[in-house]
């Protein structure tokens, strides 16, 4: 047996040992893995990324290197310029294809007067009939043959206006769906996008029951109109006498036919959308000609009878071919709608091709210095007192670029890749979609101004009926800043978008095609269904709305119960569980097309990185002198166990 002082001794450095033990433990262990992953702070996904210049900096460049750069450069530039002129060509084709394959339904939407007499019919189809053309031009210019000629009045058409603006508003929500590869470009994108569509609706659910009980639009633009003593001109031709030399080889229509058929031409339907012969001659003579009855002349003096036929002089056209078209298209045998199809392939093939290749093209150029110098032109307000003249300065680049391209489709569809790589701020694209607005309606108006002197003053009217409901919306949604509601909304949609990036397509869909088709429905079957189905959803989403604005700043306010959403089902308030669904069904159709393989290869190397990061982990934390000196500790007081052991031995 040991002596009872080396026992007492030996149990005394035990104990000593075992508290230098806790002490370790109960220390915060300060080892490398915290460092490693110490989560950055938080950042706003809105903020505009940094595009860094990931090449050789320009000043470690030798003479050779610096030549070569520069011509890159101006080859990329070139190439870029040839990029936007075949995207703008390739928008061109598109509502060209989309006349081919619906132009035709679109005049004989237009020809039905009965329904177009209620103001949200009309709307629902100036949407439709926007959306079947792509092109709100082709739609209001329609609109404007239709009161030129007649068959509609000013008033009914004000609504069919304002529904053009919404439908014009697609195309660059279309473009922003080809930037869905990467959440935090397609976030921006797609908001940047739908900003646009969010200020049309809302300008549209304020002014159109204000223009069904006051008249505004009307009453305004008929004073401009009587007030003025307006002569006819010519609208200016900019960017289209460098695009219809490419667009006019491919293919060239005649909207003569469209404009029939809505004005009830009974021969314009059997036409071709396709023009055959782009230089005509038409000869008009006085002609004795056979009528079946005196009723029927021109005129008593210039009536005779022979008999049993009736004489009366009579002016008749004949139209002579002279010069056929030289378009792609011009001696093929083929229906309308199939050459609609084929050009509407080819044009969305390059469409998409060209936005893909802008981008990548921005993101090479727009690096370090560049990018900063452009996004600080692009972004930055004017200094105090005088920030808030940015914005409106904004709103005028807009409208001048609009001018200039005679398209706001063009125009926000270009500036929507922009968006999405961080070169401008939705704050900033916000104005400039704004202007785009104000800028389309402006080419109309000149368009309207060359209109024969007898139709001048109504085709005018319906431009300047375009013109102050734009001007309105922007009264109503921009000077202040808390009534900028469009661009809260785009963000909260681009945000829901990131996550899930299939309600893009959901989004498109229901506002754009269903909406409409349901709202069109209801007004077919009369006042009375209308009012009975739509006010009680109406009702139901401003209470949806209310209940969701209590929530969020005065929950106090609301019942215990509907402080949260938790008492309906999952899927009633959420995307995640439609989120699974959607995510099965693309799972089966990627197993189809052998994409599983894939996506298992990548799980398998991100499972693989996570472990190689653990075992990492793992080691590092005994970096730590810390962790080193509980180490020693413990393999110390095992030692001393084993001679414990052998002494009693």
């Amino acid at each position: 047996s040991m002596p009872w002082h080396v026992r007492e001794n030996i149990r005394t450095v035990n104990e000593f040992r075992v508290l230098s033990v806790l002490e370790i433990k109960v220390s915060p262990a300060q080892s490398t893995m915290t460092l490693i992953e110490e989560k950055p702070e938080h950042t706003d996904p809105w903020d505009l990324p940094e595009l860094r210049d990931t090449g050789v900096p320009w000043s470690a460049l030798d003479t050779r290197g610096k030549v070569l750069r520069v011509f890159v450069s101006l080859g990329k530039l070139v190439l870029l310029l040839g990029l936007l002129y075949m995207f703008i060509c390739s928008l061109d084709i598109l509502s060209s294809a989309f006349q081919l394959v619906g132009g035709k339904a679109a005049g004989d939407i237009f020809q039905d007067n009965s329904v177009l007499s209620n103001p949200l019919a009309g709307l629902v189809i100036g949407v439709l009939v926007t959306l079947l053309v792509q092109s709100s031009s082709t739609s209001s210019s329609i609109v404007v043959s239709m009161v030129s000629s007649g068959l509609l009045t000013v008033q009914v058409a004000v609504p069919i206006i304002m529904g053009t603006n919404i439908g014009t508003s697609v195309t660059n929500t279309l473009v922003a769906m080809t930037q869905a590869g990467d959440r935090s470009t397609f976030r921006r994108a797609f908001a940047g996008a739908t900003v646009h569509d969010f200020f049309n609706w809302l300008s549209v659910m304020v002014l159109l029951p204000l223009e069904v009980a006051t008249g505004y639009l009307y009453v305004v633009t008929k004073l401009i109109i009587d007030s003025f003593k307006i002569q006819s001109g010519e609208a200016p031709d900019l960017l289209n006498v460098i695009t219809d030399v490419l667009t006019k080889s491919i293919i060239e229509l005649d909207e003569s036919v469209i404009n029939g058929i809505a004005t009830g031409d009974p021969e314009a339907r059997n036409r071709s959308l396709i023009k055959r012969w782009c230089q005509t001659f038409t000869n008009t003579t006085l002609m004795n000609v056979t009528v079946p009855g005196p009723e029927n002349c021109t005129s008593p003096s210039l009536c005779w009878v022979d008999g049993n036929y009736t004489f009366t002089l009579k002016n008749v056209s004949e139209t002579y071919n002279i010069k056929k078209c030289k378009h792609l298209f011009v001696d093929v045998n083929l229906p309308d709608l199939a050459v609609g199809l084929i050009l509407l392939a080819l044009s969305l093939l390059v469409l998409c091709s060209c936005l893909i290749l802008i981008v990548k093209l921005l993101n090479s150029m727009l690096k370090g210095q560049v990018a900063a110098v452009i996004k600080k032109i692009l972004n930055t307000d004017f200094p105090f007192p005088f920030g808030w003249v940015t914005g409106y300065i904004a709103i005028l680049v807009g409208a001048g670029m609009t001018f200039i391209v005679q398209s706001s489709s063009v125009f926000t569809s270009a500036i929507t890749p922009l968006v999405g790589i961080g070169v401008i701020s939705i704050e900033r694209a916000y104005p400039l979609s704004l202007g785009s607005n104000i800028g389309t309606t402006t080419t109309a108006i000149l368009a309207a101004m060359a209109s024969p002197g007898e139709t001048l003053a109504n085709a005018l009217q319906i431009a300047l009926v375009h013109f102050l409901f734009n001007i309105s919306g922007i009264i109503l949604w921009y000077p202040i800043p808390f009534t900028r509601i469009p661009i809260r909304l785009a963000k909260n949609l681009g945000n829901i978008t990131a996550s899930y990036r299939w309600f893009a397509a959901v989004y498109i869909i229901c506002c754009f095609f269903l909406l409409p088709l349901f709202i069109f429905s209801l007004s077919l079957a009369g006042w009375q269904v209308l009012v009975g189905v739509g006010v009680p959803l109406i009702v139901m989403f401003i209470i949806i709305i209310v209940i969701n604005v209590l929530q969020k700043w005065k929950p106090g306010c609301l019942p215990v119960v509907l402080r949260s959403w938790d008492f309906l089902p999952l899927w009633a308030y959420s995307l995640a569980p439609w989120d699974k669904v959607v995510g099965v069904i693309t799972a089966k159709c990627c197993c189809c097309c052998k994409c599983c393989q894939v996506t298992v290869d990548n799980e398998a190397h991100t499972e693989n990185e996570s472990v190689e990061n653990n075992k990492k982990s793992h080691t590092e934390v005994y970096d730590n002198p810390a962790m080193s000196a509980e180490k020693e500790v413990e393999n110390e007081i095992k030692i001393e166990l084993k001679i414990l052991k052998m002494t009693q031995l």
